[in-house]
């Protein structure tokens, strides 16, 4: 008798959970991503200021599973589904179309980037949610550094002003990093240059930083930023961006060249593609197991899914890494539960906390039991959970090799324009993604 076939789009955070929770099971697992890499997104914002290697943070998924017999890793961008007959529609990387057979389909296809329908962010912003936008990122803050040493006067049309958008952890964080990057490095790298001024505006909708967390984080993360030089501008939003201005909402304009985006994400456009009903920011609607209703077999997970809060049908789960890791297990669980013959499960999600980095000795930690951490206590912390949580033995060596030599010689090491050739899969808007992690 022909084994269950398991088949998952997406190697992010729970991709990979649920193609691990599904080592020992009776099945062949087939996993799908248009990367033959997972990307550790958490410190895509290290890449995008030079702290680490676009190396240090991704891993090829083949490697990860090495030892996993019943698994099958299939590169490609799916581009549809016959729900009916239960195959997926697979575009390889000759444009050749593939249709894989399977018994459970397990959606963790993750997010991109949402622009709100804000003009011109779509044009000129600088998302900074895959690998390729953080190495594009790094590309653009150096050569405009590179650009103004030669022609001094660009300093006054917003060379070296960097604006970014989003008071969450990854604008807190790319900001923080910003600013370390410009008067700890870049200042000593051009002696012409009066890298001085430079600027990062951080601009926030909301009248705090770090909605999520307690009042008085949200006030260190603030005060430590200004402290190191960022300007930060709360209860304002973007209203209009072009190529060398970014226009407020209260009417400011601000000369630019560089606006990163890190305003929110949607859900990936991969569900409503399958034709699977889609709910708020186009999150596939789920059951309390994480099975999608009117379609057996199939199942929705991390920041695809509008996975409700415990207790409270209007509220969704924040689209995180630890969310993404806990239902994929749970699904993986769900699969064999079905296979045997045994009821399914509800999700129920343990919130194990949060926190975000400031910069450099700084961050702010929420830990469960009322366990409030700031300053360096919180950032040993958040050094020590990401680095448990990178994939690979040989990145975890190289990231705390780098972390280290950044903070004792106050240096940063990849500081490289590179053009990396265009992917075929380039415009396709991030199907077969992988999980995100919303910035944590």
């Amino acid at each position: 008798m022909a084994r269950p076939q398991v088949v998952i789009v997406g190697a992010g955070f729970g991709g990979l959970a649920a193609a691990r929770e599904l080592a020992d099971a009776p099945v062949d697992v087939t996993l799908v991503d248009r990367n033959n890499f997972h990307t550790f997104q958490p410190l895509l914002y290290q890449v995008a200021t030079s702290g680490l290697t676009p190396g240090d943070v991704a891993y090829p998924v083949r490697g990860i599973f090495q030892r996993q017999p019943n698994l099958d890793f299939r590169r490609g961008v799916v581009e549809g589904a016959d729900l009916a007959a239960r195959r997926l529609r697979v575009v390889d990387g000759e444009g050749g179309v593939d249709e894989l057979p399977y018994d459970h389909l397990v959606v963790a296809a993750g997010a991109s980037t949402n622009t709100f329908g804000i003009p011109g962010v779509h044009e000129h912003g600088f998302p900074l949610y895959q690998l390729a936008d953080a190495v594009r990122l790094r590309n653009h803050v150096l050569e405009r550094f590179e650009l103004t040493d030669v022609d001094p006067t660009l300093l006054d049309r917003g060379s070296l002003t960097f604006v970014v958008v989003g008071g969450g952890p990854t604008g807190v964080e790319v900001a923080g990093a910003l600013v370390e990057l410009f008067h700890m490095v870049l200042r000593r790298d051009f002696h012409h240059l009066d890298v001085g001024k430079a600027r990062v505006v951080l601009v926030e909708m909301l009248d705090d930083l770090l909605a999520p967390f307690s009042p008085v984080s949200r006030r260190h993360a603030r005060e430590t930023l200004e402290a190191r030089g960022v300007e930060v501008r709360t209860g304002s939003a973007v209203a209009l961006v072009e190529p060398h201005r970014v226009v407020l909402t209260d009417g400011e304009e601000i000369p630019t060249h560089t606006l990163v985006w890190a305003a929110g994400v949607q859900a990936n456009p991969l569900g409503a593609a399958l034709g699977l009903r889609t709910g708020r920011a186009g999150r596939i609607v789920v059951g309390p197991d994480l099975a999608v209703a009117d379609h057996p077999g199939v199942w929705a997970i991390g920041d695809i899914a509008a996975i409700a809060k415990r207790g409270s049908a209007d509220h969704l789960l924040p689209q995180l890494a630890p969310v993404a890791i806990q239902s994929g297990r749970h699904v993986a669980r769900q699969i064999v539960n079905t296979i045997e013959g045994s009821q399914t499960k509800a999700f129920h999600y343990r919130d194990k906390g949060t926190m975000a980095t400031i910069g450099r000795s700084r961050a702010v930690a929420e830990l469960p039991l009322g366990v409030k951490l700031r300053g360096f206590p919180a950032w040993m912390a958040w050094l020590g959970l990401h680095l448990v949580m990178l994939v690979g033995f040989r990145n975890r060596i190289s990231v705390f090799a780098n972390w280290a030599w950044n903070w004792l010689t106050y240096d940063r090491g990849p500081r490289l324009i590179l053009r990396p050739t265009a992917s075929r899969y380039a415009d396709r808007d991030g199907e077969g993604e992988g999980d995100g992690d919303g910035g944590d």
